[in-house]
């Protein structure tokens, strides 16, 4: 006999699936059984639901198929809710099944009854029960459908008795409509596009994770009109290799000129970018392009708003548009973009072999050198975010996972767990803070259970460093971010994971040689600094306040890495008079 669960399972492995992340027991039974005798599916067991979610989400933008977890009942499920809104507000395709009690007691107030339909409404695309055998296979195909689709989340909700029943009919075959079409922008738009720009005496282009697949576009527009290329944090790996006209990045993780570029411009166009922090932007002057009609104008006010996609956006309007020759503007952000992180960079290169503790600048930069070229960096929230931001270099190949939009801890580790099922090959190497490992601290029992050859290294600092960050811009001290060091080498060591805790700057490259040749997973404890925070390219007066009140002797400026060589040798492409 099949049962609901068999034919679940049957039409995840048709969609591609090949595992569940998920904690088993209790109403999950069913479909856990079903896993077990299905071949090509396995279950990767998981010490948390919310671990099991942020891995599907990894997993899901690794491989761009569908990434699946699940929760059994009540709590079960809803320790999922924190990586599926990570996963949904990233757009990654994930399927989350939570498990429910028993049909004939929803709504009795029965042990564990919560109500996972109405819960995972405000993180999902589709979020609806089963409640008999007849809505099989067509509601799970809807909903694998919606995540694919649109891009995020759906949920489905199954009580353990369901899908354990009969099937009511059979599975059959069905095709999934995977490869989505290329928006093409209206004609009239896109004159209108070409007029803005050719009008335009300095125009500089600000890029997010929409530019993607149109590198080559971009850069050849920024030719055409010898603009400033910018980005958000999303669009760095996309835009900012091999890119002459690069200034930097913007936002409260920013450094270079970027921000400088966008005030100065006559005319900013936004390109794949829903960048959130509107204080940046110049609130004027701005024309936007983005494949999705929701997103323009949400963040600024628009001279003109572009609906289509950014590759094909440009294709369509650079035969309408006339090279510049003035390259003034230019040049002049180019250089004060090099003079910013010249002078960054000279405040923390000072002692930097005997500086103890170390410099967090320094563990980030030597990563950025001995990682492989197609490494995938997955980043905890807070410090880390900027230390990727300023030092790994992107070449095209590499890729740069974080919890960028929903903004969560703890990501890093569940996000490497998925990252490296999804590219068995390749490296992965998550970029952790020691306060997002401790929150899920028993994802290091999941790493050495399925000894996934994960690489953890480690900023250590004993301190929630943008906790502290946030405190001092509204001129407050910091209290309660700093607390007792945790030997987390030891830790892991404990666990069965090797490892190795690292004190002076002197062992850091040797350790970390070591760790990332390692055949296996490893944590690397660097003991790094808690004064090395990061200052946004741009401060009001009150926020200065706010540091000159209580900063003291902390550092502030914060590195920027291979950030400078980039910018260094785009002045070297600079025509001499």
């Amino acid at each position: 006999m099949a049962t609901v669960a068999d034919q679940f399972i049957e039409v995840l492995r048709q969609a591609g699936v090949r595992r569940i992340y998920g904690v088993v027991g209790d109403s999950l039974n069913p479909v856990v059984d079903a896993v077990r005798r299905t071949r090509g599916i396995d279950w990767v067991h998981v010490r948390n639901e919310e671990a099991g979610a942020f891995a599907a989400a990894a997993e899901a933008q690794t491989t761009g198929r569908l990434a699946v977890c699940a929760g059994s009942c009540g709590p079960g499920n809803t320790h999922l809710i924190q990586g599926l809104y990570d996963a949904h507000r990233s757009g990654a395709p994930v399927l989350a099944l939570a498990s429910q009690i028993p049909s004939v007691q929803i709504g009795s107030g029965y042990f564990q009854e919560t109500h996972p339909e109405r819960l995972f409404v405000d993180c999902s695309h589709f979020c609806e029960p089963i409640v008999t055998p007849e809505q099989m296979p067509r509601i799970l195909r809807t909903a694998i459908q919606h995540a694919i689709g649109l891009g995020g989340v759906s949920v489905l909700t199954l009580p353990g008795d369901v899908a354990g029943r009969e099937t009511a009919g059979p599975t059959g075959e069905h095709d999934f409509l995977v490869q989505k079409g290329i928006v093409r922008p209206p004609s009239d738009q896109v004159e209108q596009l070409a007029g803005a720009l050719n009008r335009a005496r300095k125009v500089m282009l600000f890029c997010g994770y929409g530019v993607r697949d149109a590198h080559a576009e971009v850069i050849e527009l920024a030719h055409r009109l010898l603009s400033p290329v910018g980005h958000a944090l999303r669009g760095k790996e996309w835009i900012q290799y091999e890119n002459p006209f690069d200034v930097g990045m913007s936002g409260l993780l920013g450094y270079g000129a970027c921000y400088e570029a966008m005030q100065d411009a006559d005319l900013v166009l936004l390109l794949g970018t829903d960048f959130p922090y509107d204080p940046f932007l110049p609130g004027k002057n701005t024309i936007q392009v983005d494949d999705d009609p929701s997103k323009p104008g949400r963040r600024t006010p628009l001279d003109l708003a572009v609906h289509g996609d950014v590759g094909e956006t440009i294709r369509l309007v650079l035969d309408k548009v006339e090279q510049k020759r003035d390259r003034s503007y230019l040049d002049e952000m180019l250089h004060r973009h090099a003079r910013a992180l010249e002078n960054v960079v000279s405040a923390y290169t000072r002692d930097i072999d005997r500086h103890i503790p170390i410099h967090p600048e320094y563990v980030a930069g030597v990563l950025d050198d001995l990682a492989d070229d197609d490494a995938i960096f997955t980043v905890d929230t807070g410090m880390c975010n900027v230390w990727a931001a300023r030092y790994l270099t992107p070449n095209g190949r590499r890729r740069v996972m974080g919890s960028f939009v929903h903004g969560s801890m703890a990501n890093a580790l569940p996000h490497a767990i998925g990252a490296q099922f999804g590219a068995p090959g390749r490296q992965v190497v998550s970029i952790s803070g020691d306060g997002g490992l401790g929150m899920l601290l028993g994802e290091l029992l999941t790493v050495r259970l399925h000894r996934v050859p994960v690489k953890i290294i480690l900023f250590d600092n004993a301190s929630l460093g943008m906790v502290k960050l946030e405190m001092m811009v509204d001129g407050l001290p910091s209290y309660e971010t700093d607390h007792e060091p945790v030997d987390y080498a030891a830790i892991a060591e404990a666990a069965g994971i090797e490892s190795a805790r690292v004190e002076r700057p002197s062992d850091v490259r040797t350790v970390m040689e070591r760790a990332l040749a390692a055949p296996g997973p490893y944590l690397v404890d660097v003991v790094t600094d808690p004064n090395a925070l990061s200052i946004p390219p741009r401060i009001t007066p009150q926020q200065v306040k706010g540091f000159a009140l209580s900063a003291g002797k902390t550092v502030l400026t914060g590195g920027v890495g291979k950030m400078l060589d980039l910018a260094r040798s785009n002045l070297r492409n600079i025509p001499r008079p």
